[in-house]
Order: C-alpha cells, then structure tokens, then sequence
C-alpha cells in the first residue's frame, strides 16, 4: 500500500521527477560502461598475451611491436631476417618460439605467416577441414568464416599491405583448406598460412618489378639477398630462366594442385636472406626474461619487448582516462542526489496535510517515514535500471566500431555482479541520503498543529 502511494506521489511533479531519473541515468549509465569497457578489455588483452613472455622484432617502439604482433591493430616496427632470429628461437632458454610473417590482407582481414603452433597456443582447433601444411594453403579464423561466407575449397587472392584497398595479387590464389574453433581471441579475426607463403608471394612480386628494370635491379643488389634462390641464378644473370619457370610453376601450383613436383618444390623455399615480422617467445625462466631485454638490443638489431610490461603501461595510460570519467559519472550521480532532496524537501510543505491525514487514517510515524524513503529509493532504483540499459546500448555502439577498426567485439550481456553490485548498492546510499531530513520531518509532523492550521 505504501509502495503504491509513493510511486504515485513521485509522479505528483513529473518534471522534476524526471531531472532526477535522467541525472541518475546518465551517471550509471557512464559508470557501467567504463566498468564494461574496462573489465572486457582487460580480460581481452590479458587473454591474448597469456603464454607469451617476449616478443622478438624490429627495433622501434616496444608498444608497436606488442600491437602488432600479439594484436594485430598496428603496422609493424619492421621485419627481422629469419637466419639471425631462428639463432635465438633454437636458443636453450626458449621454451616454445612461434615466427610471424605479415604482409598482405583479405579485405581488411590480416594474413599471417606461422605455423601450426600458433592455433595451438591459442586453443584453436580445426573445426572443419585440416591445417595449412602446403603453400598458398590457409586456415581461417571463425570470425572471418562467418563474416565472409568462406567455406572449405574456396580460393581467394590478398591484397598488399593492411589496408583494403591495397594491390592485389593475382598471382597467387590462396585456398581454405580448414576453419578454426571459435575462442573469442584475436585468432578469430586471422588468416593462417605457412610462412613460405609470404615469402613466395612477394619474391613473385619483386621478381616481376626485375623483369621490368634490371637496372633497378643492380641498384638494389644488396636487397636481392632475400630473394628465393630459385630467383638469386636470375640476379647472377645466368643464361637459363629456370627461376622464371619456377616462379610460373608455383601459380599454377596455387589453382592446380595436381602437379606434387612443383608443390613440394614451392614448399621447400631457401630461408637465406629471409624475412619475417615477429616471433612469439615462451621463455623457461624469468630471468632470461628480464636480460633479453637487455641482450638482444645491444647485440643485434632486434629487440625483445615484454607483452605483459607493455600492456601494464597502455592500462596506466588509459586508466588516467577512466578514472577522469568515473570522477565525472559520481559528480553526476552527487548532483542528482541533490536534486532529489531538494524534489523531496519543497515538497514536504505542500504534503503536511496529506501526511496529517494519513496519521488520522492509521498511519504510523514510521510508515511516513518509510513513505518518504519509497519515493527516494523508487527514484534511484528506476535510474539504474534505466542507467543499466543504456550503458549497454552506449557498449553495443562501441563494438560495432571498435570491431570495424580493431577486429574486437565488446558483449554487452556480460555482466560484473561485483562491481556492478556495488554501483547498485552507491545508487540506494545516494537515496536513502537524499530522502534522510525529508523522511525525519515528515516523521516529527505534529497532527494537531498541522490540522489546526488547515
């Protein structure tokens, strides 16, 4: 019965009831949506560089190495030859070492260069079809799968670069022969290949741009170094074209995979001069951890950079941020208790004489006293929930942008009961707050006086 009065008398002023449930609104809705944001995004990052304790690549920026490489959201530092890199892969220390060649993407998707250990460390297994073991051969990620309707035997061709609207190379198709388990990890948004894929599919491309200018050519001597060796006897200038006939081989090896005597020599590319992006690194103790950190910059012309340190920074930084917003988001959840008191408090004189009545009725001191605290709580109860909607409506927006440019989704029917809980439990204090002198005076009313004045 109470209950009932309350929600009604709330509703006595409706605009100034509806200040206070937009306030209170607004400010939850903030409040979950950072919560949202910063637990999935955490959880997210934290997910993808487990089982990594290094990461081997070009010198630059650290945090650009870790982008890149474990998270596929920034271009790379560079790449590192193959030789020098699997020195240290094969060093004792290393646990398990997983090399990543990027180069070229399928509309807008990433086409990495690794080996079948890289599904492994993820958890991904092959739901359909078998793992890449031939060249041009491709696994791809569940995400991808069900984006662009691929489905095992399908050929595509990738275009240069990350971006879209990069050179195609029609030179070479690329088949799916299997399609990766979902694990809501960034292998889902990735194209899986051998890395002599990436190698053959650009010595094609610079073997081609020879053919054009062989003054070029000698210009760029020392560069040809990474060239397949096949192509190295056109560099010397030797009187045969057996590496333009290899190279002519190894597309049709891509469209007719009838042909086992190209396919296993297309397989067997030379790795001298050889380039890769990255390579992944487990090590088997923490301090080969902290002094390759140290090692490999002074002595090569790679660096070793840490995922967990790195990304321990990036959280600092973005941290400043959100605790700016949640600083702003309790502002207005302050000022919206605020408002609910005033709401309440002027209204206490206009309701003196309905509160007097209501003692002559039968009500009880305490059931006015209660009466009050329902409208307040009735208040807040009805911001959080309004709040809680929002804040993921807020979340669904984010994702459909932030899975559009970085290839990662947000699920906003997740919910952080603890966190979330003691919102809720803030959202009741501030209202319980807010309704404390309104409730105390409508609790010490004096019947007679009140009605004797009516």
């Amino acid at each position: 019965m109470i209950t009932k009065i309350a929600w009604r008398n709330i509703w006595f002023k409706p605009l100034n009831t509806l200040l206070s449930i937009i306030l209170l609104t607004a400010s939850v809705a903030i409040i979950t949506l950072l919560i949202l944001l910063q637990e999935q995004f955490e959880k997210k990052f934290n997910s993808n560089i487990d089982g990594i304790d290094l990461v081997l690549g070009a010198k630059g920026s650290p945090l650009q190495l870790i982008l890149s490489s474990v998270y596929q959201v920034d271009a790379p530092t560079g790449n590192i030859n193959y030789i020098e890199a699997k020195k240290w892969m094969d060093n004792p220390f290393v646990e398990t070492a997983i090399p990543l060649a990027f180069g070229d993407n399928y509309r807008g998707f990433r086409i990495v260069g690794t080996t079948p250990d890289y599904l492994d460390k993820y958890g991904a297994d092959i739901k359909e079809g078998k793992v890449f073991t031939e060249n041009f051969e491709v696994v791809v990620g569940s995400a991808i799968a069900e984006k662009m309707q691929l489905k095992i035997g399908d050929t595509f061709f990738g275009s240069h670069g990350d971006s879209e609207e990069g050179e195609v190379h029609k030179n070479h198709a690329y088949k799916v022969v299997g399609i990766a388990s979902k694990t809501d990890k960034i292998v889902d948004n990735l194209i899986l290949c051998t890395i002599p894929s990436v190698w053959a599919m650009h010595d094609h491309e610079h073997t081609e741009g020879e053919a054009h200018d062989h003054d070029a050519h000698d210009h760029h001597d020392d560069e040809a170094v990474t060239e397949d060796v096949h192509n190295h006897d056109e560099h010397m200038h030797d009187e045969d074209n057996a590496a333009h006939d290899h190279n002519h081989d190894a597309v049709a090896s891509a469209d007719n995979h009838d042909d086992h005597d190209h396919e296993a020599e297309d397989t067997h590319i030379s790795e001298e001069g050889k380039e890769i992006t990255a390579v992944l690194l487990k090590m088997k103790n923490k301090m080969a951890i902290f002094s390759w950190q140290r090692i490999i910059p002074m002595n090569t012309k790679m660096q070793a950079a840490s995922p967990g340190l790195e990304i321990s920074r990036l959280f600092s930084l973005f941290g400043i941020g959100l605790q700016a917003l949640q600083y702003l988001a309790y502002g207005i959840m302050l000022i919206s208790g605020i408002s609910i008191f005033i709401a309440l408090y002027n209204t206490l004189k206009e309701r003196k004489y309905e509160f007097a009545l209501l003692r002559v009725n039968g009500a009880s001191r305490f059931q006015l006293l209660a009466l009050v605290l329902i409208e307040s709580l009735l208040l807040c109860i009805t911001g959080f929930l309004f709040g809680t909607i929002v804040g993921r409506v807020a979340l669904v927006l984010i994702s459909g942008s932030s899975e559009e440019e970085f290839k990662m989704s947000f699920n906003p029917f997740e919910f952080v009961w603890e966190k979330e809980g003691y919102l809720f439990l803030l959202t009741i204090f501030v209202g319980i707050l807010a309704a404390v002198i309104p409730a105390v005076k409508a609790y010490s009313l004096n019947i007679s006086k009140t009605l004797a004045n009516a």
